[in-house]
C-alpha cells in the first residue's frame, strides 16, 4: 500500500484487528460470533471502530458505561487513531469508496495493515477489497444493528 518504498509489515497470524462489524455479531449473538468469540483474547480495535460499536449500543439500549466495560472486557486493545492511519485512510479511499466502504471501514484497514494483522469483518462487500491486506469475512446472515 505505501508508495514510499517502505516494505510491508509481517503477517501475525496470532492477532487480529476488528471491524465493528465482527465485534456486534458477538454482542448480538449473530451468525458467525462463532469465529470471532476464540480470537477475542489477541484482538485489537481501532478507537474508531470501538466508537461505532459505542454507539450501536447505545441504540440498542445499553448505558454508556456498561458499553464501555462491555467493549473493555472483551478487546484485547483499543489503538488510538494516528496520522500514520489517517495517511493510508486517504491513500485506500480511491480503491474503497466505490466498494461502499466508509471510514471506520478504511481505519480498521490501516490499523491491520500497519500492525501487519488480518482484520476480520462481517461484512462481506470486504471480500471484493484487494489493498494487500489479509481480510476474514465471517459468515452473517443479518446486518450488525
Amino acid at each position: 500500500m505505501p508508495t514510499d518504498g517502505r516494505k510491508r509489515p509481517r503477517i501475525v497470524a496470532s492477532k487480529v484487528v476488528l471491524d465493528a462489524s465482527a465485534f456486534l455479531a458477538v454482542a448480538n449473538r449473530e451468525p458467525g460470533a462463532d469465529q470471532v468469540y476464540p480470537r477475542l483474547r489477541e484482538s485489537m480495535m481501532s478507537v474508531v471502530n470501538a466508537a461505532e460499536v459505542l454507539q450501536k449500543l447505545a441504540q440498542k439500549g445499553m448505558s454508556n458505561k456498561k458499553a464501555d466495560e462491555y467493549v473493555r472486557q472483551f478487546v484485547h486493545e483499543i489503538v488510538d487513531f494516528d496520522y500514520r492511519q489517517a495517511v493510508l485512510v486517504a491513500a485506500i479511499a480511491p480503491k474503497t469508496l466505490p466498494l461502499g466502504l466508509t471510514f471506520a471501514d478504511r481505519a480498521c484497514l490501516a490499523l491491520g495493515y500497519l500492525r501487519g494483522v488480518s482484520v476480520l469483518t462481517g461484512d462481506q462487500k470486504w471480500e471484493k477489497v484487494d489493498l494487500g491486506i489479509h481480510i476474514e469475512v465471517i459468515r452473517t446472515t443479518t446486518n450488525p444493528v
